[in-house]
């Protein structure tokens, strides 16, 4: 979107922006299908255990099933070339793109606020927000995991179901950059999900590039329990510390060492 001009008063552009980004009313069946497209998003950046792998035929159905979209699109990509490879395969690419590279981890919060106490309240409001909701996770991942985020979005709804994915739109945004960069076809799930966002702004699209040029400052701070150590600054990106892989389903994943898979 581009700047709305000085002269028109601040409560007037405020009130325009917000409309933007707003979701806009749909109809019945297309919010059924913006549903499904969560879903699908969320099951295709889960580890892809021995039950995905046998589940990429109806994934596969399912897709080509959806209403004509770009996001349709995205998703057919990536699965016409998950279906191909062999499931070693695909559990190698998972662990390299999401565990062993910083800029597209799948902890959202890491790129608002680091390894800090100001991450571990950022995941405390969302455990909250979540449970306000209704919505009792089974504990197993970190509230700000992408899937996690995605299920409780197709849960909730556009308005608050999808709140978190829009406050995380330049880290989603990020993630989809690195996912391109390293020609990964999960790019391709990322960006199915950045096409149900609003756009992004100049504003967000220079902290992206900001963050993808200056990298994560060097900071090394727990979380006790999702906090303690030091305030950062409120746009710092320190995604996790490089991990080693850890293969374990989705489904049923491996309590989560502090902020790292």
């Amino acid at each position: 979107m581009s700047p709305l001009p000085a002269t028109i008063p601040a409560l007037v552009r405020t009130k325009v922006r917000a409309a933007v980004r707003r979701p806009s009313r749909t109809t019945p069946q297309e919010a059924e299908s913006r549903t499904l497209v969560l879903r699908l998003c969320s099951l295709l950046l889960q580890y892809p255990d021995a039950e995905l792998a046998a589940a990429r035929p109806v994934l596969t159905a399912t897709v080509e099933a959806l209403p004509p979209s770009p996001a349709a699109e995205h998703l057919a990509a990536y699965t016409a070339w998950c279906t191909e490879q062999e499931p070693e395969a695909l559990e190698r690419h998972y662990v390299e793109m999401f565990d062993l590279r910083r800029k597209s981890s799948l902890y959202l919060t890491y790129y608002l606020h680091g390894d800090t106490r100001r991450r571990g309240m950022a995941l405390l409001t969302l455990a909250q927000r979540y449970r306000a909701a209704g919505w009792d996770t089974d504990g197993s991942e970190l509230p700000d995991h992408l899937p996690v985020v995605l299920e409780f979005a197709a849960l909730g709804g556009p308005r608050a179901g999808e709140a978190p994915l829009r406050q995380h739109r330049r880290g989603l945004e990020l993630i989809q950059r690195a996912l391109t960069d390293a020609d990964s076809p999960y790019r391709h799930v990322l960006a199915a999900l950045l096409t149900l966002l609003p756009p992004a702004t100049e504003a967000d699209l220079q902290a992206v590039a900001e963050l993808a040029a200056q990298g994560p400052p060097n900071e090394d701070v727990g979380l006790d329990p999702y906090g303690s150590g030091e305030f950062a600054p409120p746009d710092a990106f320190v995604p996790p510390e490089q991990a080693s892989p850890t293969l374990v389903p989705p489904m049923s994943t491996p309590p989560h060492p502090e902020g790292s898979r």
